[in-house]
């Protein structure tokens, strides 16, 4: 049996997303033509070894939970481990709403006792990225750490006006210091929102932290264990591609780069696979007027007009004479003759008549919400 548990929070805000997570969770957003965000992190703990992963949900949960099903596009369907979705549900103590990520702990402490795994990966679904967990586990155990933290050092993941976690770590890895939503850091380190525990130990730092009203897990654990060295944290930084999820404009961001063929071969490594629901569709069909550059296109899109460094979902359809350059079409999008098109970011089910310009730009693309017709 595996030593990794895999908890996955995914009723992080999504209120920077805006339409995007208007009616699913961030977790389950489309990306890169025919994934969700949530395969990513899932396929990484898969691929670390993990054969028993909790989703906890907590909002607009339907979208994901027709996407995980039984789990067993990524082998999570076992008889007795697999993959368990743990939406909220209502008690005396239970509201359905958690006020953070030690609440969502708290709520679901069956899961936590009931598994064997000595070892617990956290993390939430607010950035894309992968990850050799196992790599992680085995830092975590060589240091004796409590708690060990994932961390990226690339400067874009930097921000700043308020958001965002800093980590200060010495050359042996051990974490010293944290900023946690600072205007201007002072520290390079981006924490990732993920961390290895043992299991016995946050079901005790969760328990005790809800005793006390304490529902932010670094604010009122991972701060306060630090200054008052109760806890010995660690960090391990993760050195492939990492993007945070904190708006449409970065949600676009990162779209375009996974046009890169560079960034490709990081994210999605031959020996560990990324894994998703399949749909059973017929391979996209390119008229012979077509023109297609530098793009990315799912299963069943048909392709009469031009499309240029682009990302198409399933089934989009581009009809003669449409041209679409630099946008992010999700599932079932059609652009009818003779529009132009760029800069865009449409939902699912949007329809574009005939006729039309629709223009953005690469700093403000435009947004067309799911089912609506321009």
């Amino acid at each position: 049996m595996s030593e990794l548990l895999g908890l996955i929070y995914t009723g992080n805000n999504t209120d920077q997303l805006r339409e995007l997570t208007a009616t699913r969770a961030v977790a389950a957003v489309p990306i890169c033509a025919r994934y969700r965000v949530i395969d990513f992190i899932l396929s990484s703990l898969v691929s670390s070894g993990a054969r028993n992963v909790g989703v906890i949900t907590q909002k607009n949960y339907h979208s994901l939970m027709d996407h995980l099903g039984s789990g067993k596009e990524w082998d999570l369907h076992g008889k007795r481990q697999g993959l368990v979705i743990l939406p909220p549900f209502l008690t005396h103590d239970n509201v359905g709403v958690y006020k953070g990520l030690l609440d969502a702990i708290r709520s679901n402490l069956h899961f936590l006792r009931r598994s064997k795994e000595r070892y617990v990966l956290v993390t939430d679904t607010g950035m894309l990225y992968t990850a050799r967990f196992d790599d992680m586990l085995m830092q975590h155990i060589q240091t004796n750490a409590d708690i060990t933290l994932m961390y990226s050092d690339d400067h874009t993941m930097l921000r700043t006006g308020g958001s965002g976690c800093y980590l200060k770590v010495d050359g042996a890895g051990r974490v010293l210091d944290m900023e946690l939503e600072p205007m201007l850091p002072n520290y390079e380190n981006s924490y990732m929102q993920a961390f290895i525990i043992r299991r016995e130990l946050l079901i005790e730092l969760a328990d005790r932290a809800l005793s006390r009203a304490q529902y932010h897990f670094t604010r009122d654990v991972l701060t306060s264990g630090l200054r008052d060295g109760t806890l010995k944290i660690y960090g391990w930084r993760n050195p492939g591609c990492v993007w945070r999820l904190d708006s449409v404009l970065d949600y676009y961001n990162c779209s375009m780069a996974l046009l890169k063929p560079e960034v490709q071969a990081e994210l999605f490594s031959a020996d560990r696979p990324i894994w998703t629901k399949v749909r059973d569709e017929m391979p996209t069909r390119y008229f012979a007027a077509a023109q297609v550059k530098n793009s990315l296109l799912g299963d069943g899109c048909v392709i009469e007009g031009s499309v240029e460094n682009s990302v198409l979902f399933r089934g989009c359809k581009i009809k003669k004479g449409a041209v679409v350059k630099n946008c992010v079409l999700m599932q079932d999008t059609v652009v009818e003759p003779n529009c132009n098109v760029e800069y865009v970011v449409t939902d699912k089910n949007v329809h574009i008549t005939e006729d039309k310009k629709l223009t953005g730009t690469d700093t403000f693309p435009v947004f067309v919400a799911k089912g609506h017709s321009v």
